[in-house]
């Protein structure tokens, strides 16, 4: 999942984080598992809704570099898009209590949702003197790239190898004829297809953030925990040198577990062992 942000101002540190998901009924508290991503240096998350107390757990926690703060599910998307004032008691409620005690950098006004408009969150941060500080958009689904093959048309759907998908050393080099680029790996080619799509659509300016991106160590088709821990360890590698079009940082977030696949994707169990050993850097 993708999320594009006008003129983000990148913090060179801030470059990988661990999504937190908050919805089970076996989960550590929100204290715990602020203190879980500390220990391994994991210093940003996003959360999907505005969970108080997982805010008030993250206040002076280390995990300073930034969080995506989501509003919430289709509801809340509706509510801030039709009122002014519910948009305006909204940030009072969850970002002005809290920051910058709790570092928020990203307000996501809908996750994988069709509706929404982010003009009453991005007043109401305005008003209360944040929109320089806190950017604001929505979270899209790769889908909305209807030609990502190759990238400056917007990987071949159909042919895409595994070794390409995760990272594996051997995977054949697809070059990119439009560019003229060379894309070892699927991740870098779906991201700059979303740079290639923006570019088409005269805003070139804008930055991609990856507010998720996984593999699933159970549940399906090569979901295994070879292929989860290589394609995992191999996106916090790379995502400090970009991509062959967009080289540099490119911030990215691993997703929090969900359903069969989706029950997978995390990186601790519940009990906050890790599924497998993964190395965040410092």
């Amino acid at each position: 999942m993708f999320s594009s942000f006008d003129h983000v101002r990148y913090v060179s540190k801030c470059v990988h984080g661990v999504c937190y998901g908050d919805v089970g009924d076996n989960l550590p508290s929100p204290a715990e598992a602020v203190q879980l991503c500390t220990s391994r240096n994991i210093r940003a998350t996003p959360i999907y809704r505005p969970n108080h107390a997982i805010l008030a757990a993250l206040r002076g926690s280390g995990i300073g570099l930034g969080l995506i703060l989501d509003v919430g599910g289709v509801d809340a998307v509706r509510d801030l898009a039709s009122s002014a004032a519910a948009a305006t008691a909204w940030v009072r409620d969850n970002v002005q209590a809290y920051y910058p005690a709790v570092l928020i950098r990203y307000v996501a006004v809908g996750n994988e949702v069709s509706l929404g408009d982010a003009g009453h969150v991005l007043a109401a941060l305005a008003a209360a003197g944040l929109s320089s500080s806190i950017r604001v958009s929505t979270s899209v689904r790769f889908d909305v790239v209807a030609y990502s093959y190759p990238p400056s048309r917007a990987d071949n759907p159909r042919d895409i190898s595994l070794a390409y998908a995760t990272f594996q050393p051997g995977a054949s080099a697809v070059r990119d004829t439009g560019s003229g680029l060379v894309y070892t790996n699927l991740f870098h080619a779906m991201v700059d297809a979303l740079y290639a799509a923006l570019e088409r659509a005269r805003a070139p300016g804008v930055r991609v953030v990856v507010s998720e991106t996984g593999w699933p160590s159970g549940g399906g088709f090569a979901a295994t925990v070879g292929n989860a821990r290589r394609y995992n360890q191999d996106v916090i590698d790379n995502v400090y040198r970009g991509t062959p079009r967009r080289p540099g940082v490119l911030e990215t977030y691993n997703p929090k577990p969900g359903d069969p696949t989706e029950k997978n994707f995390g990186l601790f169990y519940p009990d906050m062992q890790p599924v497998y050993p993964i190395n965040f850097p410092n």
